[in-house]
């Protein structure tokens, strides 16, 4: 299964200034396979620690940090001597030692030249709450449920991923029914690998949805063992309002529908513990169309989306005969599943800063709207063909975006200053306006 981001770990190995890095992320989104398939592929040796359970490396912590006994203590474990530039140092649930991730201060100052990567299911947590570890002197990465173009790679569609990759949207066209017929079954697989390898070898529903309940409970006991007692019960409510929250015509989150009388003081802590975790997208609301629009968002006002397709889907009970057949009944999630999938591969795109716009009367939403640094573009989501965009029309008059993007099933197309992305290529929005 390839998985893109091992290019940034390429990228890291040759950086002159390379520092620990971090990969952070939701559990079971691929890091321990990534990591060891990235010391597979460039490196001569590859010495790997899980960090669980794992008595001797508590002690061998414990005590101070000199490098120089760190790396004494791990030579011994690993019954070989390590060549910092033949080899790899994987620490694997790393935030079960806490005092591991306070070394990394002092590999980086004092020993650079070793190359060690950390991972933990549980990190952002670990992170916030103060564990002792300058910022600065890690790196940090992202890891994400495969993304659609991962899933095209990952189901011998390599070819038809390229021509998303070119932008060869002409000939994209001739084959859009297999681009289409692509999302949907992505739609109900998602990206948790191994769901993925199990569709890609079996092309069993039934299974694949076997294996997403098994994550959502393990997600859940996660909830019962790592988060504050006082918060476990709204923690499972919130995170179990999530599909009726995206239902909702206006998807903008109400804590009304967690429990009734709910406020946002109740559930602020709950809602951090689960961005943590990598569980959830919080995407906030803009007011205006400023660079950054980071500097205008409304901290109040917020949609939360999961962090994979599949498990929503999965969390609302879909049918895999409702998701390829289509059926009535499922018009209005399908508009709920349709942002998700536009959420989570906006996601995956390095250096995005995503947020939605609302006017202050609350008269024209736009579902999406990125910063790409360079350029404020709008993106409106359409499930099926249906191209009315009378809300993008409203944001153009008032801020005159450069270039405004609809998303839908429908073909590519560039008109005057609206763009049609199919909802396959959207993870092309990036220099959108040079196609």
């Amino acid at each position: 299964m390839y998985r893109i981001a091992i290019e940034e770990l390429f990228k890291w190995k040759q950086s002159k200034r390379r520092k620990p890095l971090i990969i952070e992320g939701a559990r079971q989104v691929g890091k321990t396979w990534l990591m060891k398939e990235f010391g597979r592929q460039a490196y001569a040796d590859t010495i790997y620690i899980n960090f669980d359970s794992n008595s001797q490396m508590a002690e061998l912590f414990s005590s101070d940090l000199d490098t120089e006994r760190l790396i004494m203590g791990l030579e011994l474990y690993a019954g070989r001597k390590i060549d910092p530039e033949n080899a790899l140092l994987i620490f694997d649930e790393v935030q079960e030692v806490p005092r591991a991730l306070s070394s990394l201060k002092y590999f980086y100052e004092n020993a650079p030249q070793y190359h060690i990567i950390c991972a933990g299911s549980l990190l952002g947590i670990a992170l916030h709450q103060g564990t002792s570890f300058p910022v600065g002197k890690v790196d940090f990465l992202k890891l994400y449920p495969l993304s659609f173009k991962e899933f095209l790679m990952a189901t011998d569609k390599e070819r038809f991923a390229e021509l998303i990759d070119k932008k060869d949207f002409r000939m994209i066209t001739s084959f859009k029914q297999t681009y289409i017929d692509a999302l949907k079954h992505y739609y109900f697989v998602g990206g948790m690998p191994e769901a993925v390898q199990s569709f890609a070898e079996n092309k069993d529903f039934n299974e694949v949805r076997e294996i997403q309940r098994r994550i959502l409970a393990a997600y859940e006991q996660d909830f019962s063992k790592h988060a504050p007692n006082e918060i476990v019960p709204r923690l499972r409510m919130l995170w179990n309002s999530i599909p009726s929250q995206l239902a909702k015509e206006n998807k903008k989150f109400i804590y009304g529908i967690v429990r009734e009388g709910a406020r946002a003081k109740d559930y602020e802590t709950a809602i951090m513990w689960l961005c943590d975790c990598g569980l959830v997208h919080k995407i906030t609301r803009v007011n205006t169309a400023g660079i950054p629009l980071r500097a205008y968002e409304d901290l109040k006002a917020f949609k939360l989306f999961m962090a994979d397709v599949g498990l929503l889907g999965c969390m609302a009970g879909l049918r895999q005969s409702t998701l390829l057949d289509g059926n009535d009944l499922f018009v209005e999630f399908k508009g709920a599943l349709t942002e998700q999938y536009v959420c989570q591969q906006l996601k995956t795109i390095p250096d995005l800063d995503v947020y939605y716009y609302t006017n202050d009367r609350g008269s024209c939403e736009v579902d999406f709207v990125v910063d790409t640094g360079e350029l404020i573009v709008p993106v409106e989501v359409k499930a099926e063909v249906n191209l009315r965009a009378k809300s993008l029309k409203t944001y153009r008059e008032k801020f005159s975006p450069e270039v405004s993007v609809r998303t839908s099933m429908a073909d590519y197309k560039k008109e005057e200053w609206l763009v049609n992305l199919p909802l396959y290529a959207i993870d092309q929005i990036k220099g959108i306006e040079n196609n």
